[in-house]
């Protein structure tokens, strides 16, 4: 099957919820009817992200807050300082049922930007969604109305209506800030007995190496503490140094098994978004209904605002198309929910895309009474997880999409601790890693990050006349379409469309034309 969109156009000069600006935003945009998994990870390699079925684009040499695609490691991720305690944290939740003083949101447990903002996932994910519908301004709203009337097609009233309604839906949810308790710390606070001419980092280890020493000598009383370590000790009390110095791996601490007498039962449940997959219809309902509770608890939305029909339009209608291949992962391709469930209710879902090359982020929302639990970091870090047991079966897919980074404002900053990452060059798509590209950034909001002066984009679109056109129920290719066309303006949307999906696109969807 084909994909079909339609075109949209540039909106500039719009309201920016990143930098508060009223005017600064621009982007291109457009309605994904359907798409198939690879010409949506194609798009996504040439800087677009998908809101519900809306599809878009930021112009980034215009934009007040440029926004780069990101995309993490898997393969080579180490899990930080800061991401095991989430790890531990939850590990220590479940099996007895504690919640660590002072790990709340009113008190980042750590001082590093990554856990800066409260479940920072969702804040992110809703800042990169929702600033970018408001690209369909009123004008479009009435077009589309009177193509309704034109048209007379169920149908395709109803995909119009789908396209205001989630328009709609956007304008209003647009505050871009966080929770009222989010705290940024970037400062090390040098804990208590702490060696301050070591890095912070460092201090759990040292302490642990004194122990073990103090430990070997209490075995071995006759040894000196210089001489112990190398002349006196035997070679058969090393073993557990040496086996202390391979760090956990992420697997190691997500997948931990509990005790039998563990205080909560937890599952993570990988759900199709489909109205007719049984286990997404069942748990609807519930899904719903914790959305509601999030929306209205951190975002501080009216109840008005977040209704069954903004929640179907914004996550659980996708444009892709569901594919089960042969070669690919178990779970196919597609649009999923990821539950997180807690003594048989859910207090988190992930909504996520299963691409050939990725899995890609799309949004999180949780129970703020869990909000000790940092979800927003524990989700990224299963979802990371996730991807590499995806990799097992299918090689290919290695990658951890996690949306827009926006070096320029602070919020957006933490997504670069998940490394190693690259970010997306916009002039020639192709990937750099993160550390190469900070210092150009730290100068400029707007960067080319390829160094090679000569570099083009080699996907960019050389032959618009093989683009395919799908108008008046007919497939044609833009050669032949151009030719039955009067208006002058057609032409250079159909240019700028080709330009920013790329040839191989281009020559692969359907441009829907009336």
């Amino acid at each position: 099957m084909a994909s079909v969109v339609e075109y949209k156009g540039l909106k500039a000069g719009y309201y920016c919820g990143y930098c508060d600006s009223e005017e600064g935003k621009a982007s291109c945009g457009m309605w994904a009817h359907s798409m198939t998994v690879q010409d949506y990870q194609d798009l996504i390699d040439r800087g677009w992200r998908r809101s519900g079925k809306y599809v878009y684009k930021p112009v980034m040499n215009q934009t007040c807050c440029p926004q780069y695609t990101i995309r993490c490691r898997p393969l080579q991720f180490q899990p930080s300082k800061s991401h095991k305690k989430v790890l531990k944290k939850m590990l220590k939740f479940l099996a007895k049922g504690e919640i660590s003083k002072g790990n709340c949101e009113d008190g980042p447990m750590e001082p590093t930007m990554e856990d800066a903002v409260a479940s920072d996932f969702a804040l992110i994910n809703k800042l990169d969604i929702q600033c970018d519908l408001k690209t369909l301004s009123d004008d479009l709203k009435e077009s589309l109305k009177s193509e309704e009337k034109k048209k007379g097609k169920s149908s395709k009233r109803e995909e119009s209506k789908e396209l205001i309604q989630s328009q709609d839906m956007e304008e209003k949810l647009d505050s871009g800030e966080p929770s009222h308790s989010v705290k940024v710390h970037t400062v090390p606070q040098p804990g208590k007995g702490a060696d301050l001419s070591k890095p912070p980092c460092r201090k759990a280890k040292e302490i642990r190496k004194e122990r073990k020493r103090l430990k070997l000598m209490q075995q071995n009383p006759g040894g000196e503490l210089e001489g112990f370590q190398v002349q006196c000790q035997p070679p058969s009390l090393f073993p557990p140094k040496a086996k202390s110095n391979q760090p956990k791996s992420l697997e190691d601490l997500i997948f931990e098994s509990l005790p039998e007498s563990a205080s909560h039962k937890f599952e993570v449940r990988l759900v199709p978004v489909s109205f007719e997959d049984p286990e997404f219809k069942s748990s609807f309902s519930q899904s719903f209904s914790l959305y509601v509770k999030y929306q209205m608890a951190i975002h501080q939305d009216p109840p008005d605002e977040c209704g069954k029909t903004e929640f179907t339009r914004f996550l659980c209608s996708s444009p892709l198309e569901a594919e089960n291949p042969p070669y690919g992962p178990d779970c196919g391709y597609g649009s999923f929910h990821q539950q997180y469930w807690l003594d048989g209710k859910i207090v988190a879902v992930g909504v996520i895309d299963v691409l050939p090359y990725c899995v890609s982020s799309v949004y999180l929302y949780y129970d703020p009474d869990y909000s000790f639990l940092s979800l927003g970091v524990y989700s990224a870090l299963r979802e990371i997880a996730f991807t590499r047991q995806l990799h097992e079966k299918t090689p290919q897919l290695s990658y951890y999409y996690m949306g827009f980074y926006i070096h320029s404002c602070p919020k957006m900053k933490y997504k670069g601790q998940y490394r190693p990452s690259d970010l997306l060059c916009p002039e020639t798509y192709v990937w750099v890693p993160i550390e190469q590209c900070l210092p150009s950034l730290e100068n400029s909001k707007y960067c080319r990050f390829n160094q090679d002066p000569e570099a083009v984009d080699e996907d960019r679109s050389k032959e618009p006349d093989r683009l395919q056109v799908f108008y008046k129920k007919a497939i044609m290719p833009y050669g032949v379409y151009k030719k039955q066309q009067r208006d002058p303006s057609e032409e250079a949307t159909v240019l700028q469309y080709a330009s920013l999906v790329g040839q191989t696109c281009s020559e692969r969807m359907l441009l829907f034309r009336n």
